[in-house]
């Protein structure tokens, strides 16, 4: 059992809600109830009784509501005790799995240069999650793309990119100069797997509803215009196989790179990397 998964199945079991304590943890439901149900089967009980106007719990759910607590209560305590230990302080970073983006080492270069004591974790997330864990509380702050679901999260402009369709490079399309998003229409674009934010999706279908094959990677997305000539969605500067081709579109709003973290978040080394990364990508 992950700790993660213990902390949603408390939030759950003291809501008895699954709206409700997705609200508290700052995600969607869809997700939460598939971690239960997971849950459930990795115990091989069930936990929670579901009925229209809620959940309760069974006898078995009640009994892990307990050790789920205190397992959580002492986790908390082992971090402070051991980061006292250590002396060191720590951030997580989120970021997209998006590694062309010149962005990122430059500012992997002045944080270190301001924080040379800092140690810096970093979580790569793929494209089903906008917000690179934070909502599930596995990252401090995300280095990523926005428009999503900002519902809770604080975030901060760092760069605008224009952004074009890319296309194999054989494409009749691919030999123009500009496109519309209408000359596309009639084509399939990449989605991603049910349950991602709703808000991301819809951005990277040009804000129409689309059909396609599902992807979750930045090279996944490449493969789908490679081999299905399906449409792909990507930010210019970004480097591309010498098969592909991207054409600016101009009726495409530009996708924004953003720093987001937690609403309410005090942590002094969040603030610090914002105000870092506002300065690297300004230059």
């Amino acid at each position: 059992m992950e700790l993660r998964t213990l902390r949603y199945f408390v939030a759950v079991a003291e809501e008895l809600h699954f709206g409700r304590a997705a609200t508290r943890l700052h995600m969607s439901q869809p997700p939460l109830s598939r971690a239960i149900k997971q849950l459930e089967a990795d115990v091989g009980a069930l936990l929670l009784a579901r009925s229209p106007t809620g959940v309760t719990l069974t006898p078995v759910g009640a009994v892990l509501l307990d050790e789920a607590r205190a397992l959580l209560d002492h986790a908390d305590r082992v971090r402070v005790r051991v980061g006292e230990a250590a002396g060191a302080a720590t951030i997580t970073v989120g970021i997209l799995g998006d590694g062309t983006d010149p962005g990122v080492s430059g500012l992997a270069a002045a944080y270190r240069r301001n924080h040379p004591g800092i140690d810096i974790r970093i979580r790569d997330t793929d494209l089903t999650d906008p917000t690179c864990g934070l909502r599930a509380g596995l990252v401090d702050i995300a280095l990523t793309r926005a428009p999503f679901d900002e519902t809770a999260l604080t975030v901060r402009p760092l760069r605008t990119d224009p952004v074009g369709a890319v296309l194999r490079a054989d494409d009749p399309l691919a030999r123009h100069d500009r496109l519309r998003l209408a000359e596309l229409s009639d084509r399939r674009w990449f989605q991603f797997p049910q349950g991602t934010d709703p808000v991301w999706q819809s951005y990277w279908n040009g804000g129409t509803p689309r059909e396609g094959p599902v992807v979750r990677t930045v090279q996944e997305c490449q493969q789908a215009v490679l081999w299905n000539s399906t449409v792909g969605l990507a930010p210019f500067g970004h480097d591309l196989p010498v098969e592909l081709a991207v054409v600016p579109l101009i009726d495409m709003a530009p996708s924004r790179v953003v720093a987001a973290w937690n609403e309410g978040d005090t942590n002094p080394l969040i603030r610090s990397f914002v105000e870092i990364a506002t300065a690297t990508y300004r230059h």
